[in-house]
């Protein structure tokens, strides 16, 4: 067995816990090799509400660890990519009859004081009839609250982990699947599929499964291991609609049910509404909306906006499966915990096993460091933990002052139309000056493949970031799909192709 076949961590999953951990072991000396059966971020990943927060409303289930955690946690990835995460401020209509005003003043001073917050401004409350705030929503709302959170490109931050990984030594496969492995002599011995044809064998002393909604399936039918925990499959599914409002903060919904649903500003154009909680038993890798999700999340927005919103009015919808921590005491699906829970099993001294269950995107870069930390003594990791205060690509811009570098790179590149410099520097951050290397002018950047993505990019994600279809670029690397008609999708893949043929 060559050298390269051989590493000390194999990590099964190319969510965002699959490729955090990738990252951060990576990064303490370990070789690694992350296999991802579909595309970084292929599914849950990148079907969230695009949120870094505490959860507010997890505080009603008295779950002040988790929000503490997460909390601590957004101020620390507001730092480390400042490009793809950014403050937003939302605003709660009160709606009297479903939770008193004094519960909602108690909930928002703990989210404000549960942890230290220095990049982010307090809540307050709000009179909507005298706010633009209130504008878009009917006249009976009178009164509401602000408060702040961050959003996050998911995809992206997912495609940030790995693409550190791989810097720091570890190897990514995408379109690579585990198919079987087995304990001997102290290592796995594992057999993976690339591409559905090709068949690698290589050897690790630790694997982890990071498998999101199929991990309890991994331990059974790929490792033949039975498991002491369970993921709750939980459907979460969100639509997208013609921009609702002209400001920049978003709104967060209660609803009668006692769910909450959010509306966020996406794209420059759109909204993004959602989300639904489901119980969902069919399989993660086929899920979709249906028409009574689309009817809930138009009703939920309609009983706050005035503009009335239906079937008709959506564009794009998209569906994802949470893989919560199973717990018997939780009937609804709303009230399932989304902390995490890491199972090792290390039978001895034998190889090493561990598997992830649960979690939630704000979490992932703790989640890591505590995964590696219980690694440490099976693989003797001298290293401790160095992600806390360290960028992810693209992210290392100074004072985490984007619009200081937006106004830096627009300068620099004159030539881009102010709304694609946005846009480069938001999806790239530092890193654009690789994807615009030899570019001085629109003509440099190629041939305009479909509205909004020129060649360069295009060769620049195939390159440098795994994409290899249509639905990697427009969907997932960017949201560019909601722009893009059928045959210009259908060239795209062949000027992919094309692209993939040179990089081979």
């Amino acid at each position: 067995m060559t050298d390269d076949l051989h590493y000390d961590l194999l990590v099964v999953g190319g969510g965002i816990n699959g490729a955090g951990i990738a990252r951060d072991a990576a990064g303490r000396g370990l070789r690694v090799l992350l296999c991802e059966k579909n595309d970084l971020a292929g599914h849950t990943s990148s079907a969230s509400t695009k949120l870094i927060h505490g959860g507010l409303r997890y505080l009603e289930y008295y779950e002040f660890g988790l929000v503490r955690k997460a909390l601590k946690e957004r101020e620390v990835l507001l730092r480390a990519a400042p490009h793809i995460i950014w403050p937003l401020r939302f605003v709660m209509p009160h709606v009297p009859h479903l939770r008193p005003a004094w519960m909602i003043r108690l909930g928002l001073f703990l989210y404000d004081h549960l942890s230290q917050r220095e990049l982010l401004p307090g809540s307050r409350g709000l009179n909507l009839r005298a706010s633009p705030f209130g504008e878009p929503l009917h006249d009976r709302l009178q009164q509401g609250f602000v408060y702040s959170d961050a959003w996050v490109d998911d995809a992206r931050l997912v495609v940030l982990n790995a693409m550190d990984a791989q810097e720091r030594g570890a190897r990514i496969l995408t379109r690579t699947k585990l198919h079987s492995a087995h304990r001997e002599a102290g290592v796995w011995q594992a057999t993976l599929i690339k591409d559905q044809q090709t068949e690698i064998q290589v050897s690790a002393r630790a694997i982890v499964n990071a498998a999101g909604p199929w991990a309890t399936d991994l331990l059974h039918q790929q490792l033949h291991q039975t498991a002491r925990n369970d993921v709750r499959l939980v459907k979460g599914s969100h639509i997208i609609v013609k921009k609702m409002f002209a400001h920049d903060h978003a709104y967060i919904f209660q609803n009668p049910d006692k769910r909450i649903i959010f509306a966020i500003p996406y794209e420059q154009e759109f909204t993004l509404i959602g989300t639904t909680d489901l119980e969902y038993r069919g399989d993660p890798g086929a899920v979709t909306i249906s028409s009574d999700e689309v009817t809930y999340l138009c009703e939920s927005a309609n009983r706050y906006f005035k503009q009335h919103i239906g079937a008709e009015d959506v564009v794009w919808t998209y569906s994802g499966v949470r893989p919560l921590l199973e717990q018997e005491e939780a009937d609804n699906p709303s009230a399932v915990t989304r902390d995490y829970h890491l199972e090792l099993d290390t039978h001895g001294d034998q190889a090493a096993l561990l598997s992830v269950f649960g979690g939630k995107i704000t979490t992932f870069r703790c989640l890591a460091q505590e995964a590696v930390d219980m690694l440490a003594q099976p693989l003797g990791i001298m290293k401790g933990p160095w992600t806390a205060t360290a960028s992810l690509p693209g992210g290392d811009i100074p004072q985490a002052d984007f619009n200081g570098f937006l106004q830096r790179f627009q300068a620099q590149f004159s030539w881009l139309p102010a709304p694609l410099a946005r846009r480069y520097a938001r999806s790239y951050g530092t890193r654009v000056t690789t994807l615009l290397a030899n570019c001085h002018n629109m003509a440099d950047l190629g041939e305009e493949l479909t509205p909004g993505l020129h060649e360069a990019e295009a060769r620049y994600l195939v390159k440098h970031e795994w994409a290899m279809t249509t639905e990697d670029i427009l969907w997932r690397r960017t949201k560019l799909g909601l722009h893009a008609t059928h045959e210009q999708k259908a060239a795209l893949q062949s000027a992919i192709d094309r692209l993939l043929a040179l990089h081979s």
